[in-house]
């Protein structure tokens, strides 16, 4: 089992965990898991994630909570929204390292300097 650095559930209401969608994230993946009676497992490895940044709304500042938006290069989840979290900012940057020290270990480098 890989190690679990964070975890959360979506906080959709007043910033309480009252929903059915948790983010896990470890040293190689993130894994969105969604659902109550069907339940389904997203999983988008880090080394794909070519862009991030925060949006926080007005009454998700309120509450403390915020959204991660992604931009990937994997097939099925281009462009996903990591919803409603405590400590977006930290967690943006936690990630943010994560996502550089895997693509150093995979030895990815990105042409997005190159036109």
């Amino acid at each position: 089992m890989a190690n679990i650095l964070w975890s959360d559930k979506k906080r959709p209401i007043f910033g309480l965990p009252i929903s059915f969608t948790k983010y896990t994230l470890t040293e190689e993946k993130i894994l969105v898991d969604t659902g109550f009676l069907s339940k389904n497992q997203e999983e988008i490895r880090l080394y794909r994630i070519t862009d991030f940044s925060v949006r926080q709304r007005l009454f998700q500042r309120i509450f403390g909570v915020g959204d991660i938006l992604v931009t990937s290069s994997d097939n099925l989840q281009n462009n996903f929204v990591i919803k409603d979290i405590k400590k977006v900012y930290e967690i943006k940057e936690m990630l943010s390292d994560l996502v550089e020290k895997e693509r150093d270990n995979k030895g990815i480098v990105t042409n997005e300097f190159l036109k």
